[in-house]
């Protein structure tokens, strides 16, 4: 396993597994304490695990956090997703930023995002299986969700949407929650 820096997004890595395939499927190692200790991640940080189940064309985000936020590992374990990052952090070299990833279960990559990132994806394929690793226990105060469809981000979603949540449906504008967030 390997870690690659996004260059889009200070601090987010891509941790690279090497499925190891034969007539029986593959296997691969999907996290290693070692490897997210030699580029400053604090292994035992991360407290929760959830998984999402999605079908084609579903999409899940902007998701974010308030308050001291939230980092995330994800990785896509059946299927195919478009995921998406944007730098939310005023303080961060490449705030505003977007990064852009099609994550796999062919390939087992998982994305580290730092907190203060507001984070979505869609399922490309018919059942796409997404994995969280979260550093805090979730606190649906603290939820901050961002229009998909922001102009001001312009992101090239790969597929009509075929269904959302309602909040994701109703969600403000990127200048909205940030305006909210300095009042």
């Amino acid at each position: 396993m390997k870690a690659t820096e996004v260059p889009e997004i200070a601090g987010a890595f891509l941790f690279e597994s090497t499925p190891y395939a034969d007539e029986r499927g593959f296997f691969c190692r999907t996290f290693d304490a070692e490897v997210a200790r030699s580029v400053g991640l604090d292994p035992h940080a991360f407290i929760q695990d959830s998984v999402s189940r999605s079908a084609r064309g579903v999409l899940r985000g902007l998701h974010l956090r308030s308050g001291a936020g939230e980092a995330k590992l994800v990785r896509c374990s059946y299927g195919k997703i478009f995921d998406v990052v944007v730098d939310l952090r005023t303080d961060s070299p490449t705030y505003r930023n977007a990064a852009f990833f099609e994550l796999s279960g062919e390939t087992q990559v998982t994305l580290y995002i730092p907190a203060g990132c507001a984070h979505g994806f869609q399922a490309l394929t018919e059942t796409a299986d997404t994995s969280y690793r979260i550093d805090r226990s979730h606190d649906p105060a603290e939820d901050v969700t961002i229009a998909y469809d922001d102009p001001e981000l312009a992101i090239p979603w790969p597929l009509p949407v075929t269904s959302m949540s309602q909040r994701d449906r109703e969600a403000p504008s990127l200048a909205e929650v940030l305006k909210q967030e300095e009042g």
